[in-house]
């Protein structure tokens, strides 16, 4: 996908979703640099859409560029500030959760697929803006526990008491260091 005639028009959840599976391909077979990925990554997390289709290709497959996270990548998605964070902590809680949800039926495929995209967000919130994060992980942890800003997105997928521990136990991995 041409980057300059996806500048000119805002492309929608779906076409984000099949330029982030180019982009995150071409990266990984070595036709991109890292500063050209993070140029069409900048492109798309400039719209909602954008940036929910690129995480949703991004730290789900198998394409590396979340273990790695290239500097010139990571400054990118600095750049954008609260959608960023945002859309990564409500990844980590979601991955967090159904990781649990996995384990109690025995779906090993899916508990790895999730316990890697928690591990990835865990990653990407220590590199991302501190103070957003705290404030943002703060924010969640409130609405785990009463009111909050994430409260209806949490209610919205209906996490039982021990998912909702599941994902403290994530936000807390954040500010140890392995």
């Amino acid at each position: 996908m041409d980057r300059k005639a996806m500048t000119n028009k805002k492309l929608n959840f779906e076409k984000s979703l099949n330029a982030s599976i180019v982009w995150c391909n071409a990266w990984e077979r070595g036709e991109i640099s890292d500063e050209v990925i993070a140029e069409h990554v900048n492109d798309l997390i400039n719209s909602q859409d954008g940036a929910r289709a690129f995480f949703a290709v991004s730290l789900s497959s198998d394409c590396p560029l979340m273990d790695r996270l290239p500097e010139a990548f990571v400054i990118q998605l600095r750049s954008h500030g609260e959608i960023v964070v945002d859309l990564i902590i409500k990844n980590l809680a979601m991955s967090s959760a159904m990781a649990l949800h996995h384990e109690r039926h025995s779906n090993k495929k899916q508990k790895a697929g999730s316990e890697r995209i928690k591990s990835r967000c865990i990653d990407l919130l220590r590199l991302l803006e501190p103070n957003s994060v705290k404030n943002n992980l703060g924010i969640l942890q409130n609405s785990i526990t009463g009111d909050g800003a994430y409260k209806a997105f949490l209610d919205k997928w209906n996490y039982d008491q021990e998912q909702k521990e599941a994902i403290q136990e994530s936000i807390y991995k954040i500010a140890k260091k392995n």
